[in-house]
């Protein structure tokens, strides 16, 4: 997965209705390139280098997969799709928006068409007064100054005018306030973990991953299932009982909820598909021993994907002891979920068929998905 890149991003408008070309603009932002994390009040400020209309300012905080060459892209695009006319003279010209890279981490580029940090933000009050608002403390990685020591500095003495109108964050759509701890779950290769990752970042929730990894007898449960399908499953269920205690019970202040990517239930599934009956029998007697002092989520999300697509993923993550799965067995790992969701009453539940999207690396199938999960809390 793709790391997340921090980005401040300065916008303008002076042409038509301004606030509202401010707005579409956060939007699409939103939309096409990242997560919005916040917006700095709005300054009217007059027209910079040329005889003009005053402008409408304000700067926008995002997180975002996309590299600095795509999200320079992304925002000319959207300069382009809010009618924005380039010149000649595009320097110093009325625009019904304007949109620069002020930062991008702390990186540095000296390219044709990408220069960050911006050339010209630590001369211009109507950049500086609204990247305060955000990023006070934030060092110029060259410069070696705050934004609040560069906007004492700054020679551009400009009569700005705090606008009393909040822009809104498209990111408050999405709203998980109506659970404390929510389980994403699914086939292999399904996604679960990433999409785990993606709303844990996102959202600022705990997240808890299954530490499979550390199993040393998956790799050999995939070479010689029967000698190892109850040593592995039962190594499972220690692990993730002791993970899921610990976890839900260390209170984080500073998180909003917990987003997982597994469910405790799912050794149960697993098991019944592993195990020949007589074993299967007594490790359920053993789950359900350990599954009733478990905290069930509030929300449980399975993502559902046809084999194809699962098979496709798996050799896409190239883990070598995964590549010899076969079609019937992750078939009966999906009917198992199925059957068990079909059949339980305890939980709030969930499925999703993403079988024909693909939210890691298009973001308007993420917005998709996140609003199909957030609607379970309505119905």
């Amino acid at each position: 997965m793709n790391s997340i890149n921090h980005v401040y991003i300065a916008l303008g408008s002076n042409k038509g209705d301004r606030l509202k070309y401010l707005q579409d603009a956060v939007d699409l932002i939103f939309s096409e390139i990242g997560t919005v994390n916040g917006i700095a009040k709005v300054y009217n400020s007059p027209a910079f280098g040329f005889e003009g209309a005053d402008f409408l300012n304000t700067c926008v905080s995002i997180s975002t997969r996309c590299d600095a060459v795509t999200v320079l892209s992304k925002l000319q695009h959207i300069e382009t799709k809010l009618g924005r006319e380039k010149t000649k003279s595009e320097t110093f010209e009325s625009r019904t928006i304007d949109l620069d890279i002020l930062y991008f981490n702390t990186e540095t580029y000296n390219q044709d068409h990408l220069i960050v940090p911006h050339p010209e933000l630590q001369n211009r009050q109507f950049v500086l007064q609204p990247l305060r608002d955000l990023a006070s403390k934030f060092e110029h990685p060259n410069l070696k100054k705050t934004t609040e020591e560069l906007l004492a500095d700054c020679e551009d003495k400009s009569d700005l005018e705090t606008i009393k109108i909040w822009l809104k964050n498209p990111s408050k759509q999405f709203n998980f306030s109506n659970y404390n701890y929510i389980a994403i779950e699914g086939n292999i290769g399904a996604g679960k973990t990433s999409l785990a990752h993606q709303i844990s970042s996102d959202f600022n929730a705990k997240l808890i991953l299954e530490r499979f990894a550390d199993n040393p007898f998956l790799p050999k449960f995939y070479e010689e299932p029967q000698r190892y399908a109850f040593t592995l499953e039962m190594s499972f269920l220690a692990d993730r009982y002791q993970q899921i205690s610990d976890d839900l019970s260390q209170l984080d202040l500073f998180k909003d909820f917990i987003v997982s990517d597994y469910d405790i239930y799912k050794s149960l599934i697993f098991s019944k598909i592993t195990l020949p009956e007589d074993e299967f029998k007594l490790y359920r007697k053993l789950f359900y021993l350990m599954y009733k002092d478990i905290a069930k989520p509030e929300l449980y999300v399975y993502l559902y994907q046809n084999t194809k697509r699962l098979q496709e993923n798996i050799r896409k993550r190239g883990r070598d002891y995964e590549q010899n799965i076969d079609d019937e067995y992750l078939e009966k790992i999906n009917s198992g979920y199925l059957e068990f969701l079909k059949n339980q009453s305890e939980l709030n539940v969930k499925i999703i068929d993403i079988s024909d999207k693909d939210f890691v690396n298009n973001r308007s199938d993420y917005l998709w998905l996140l609003g199909e999960i957030c609607d379970a809390g309505t119905t």
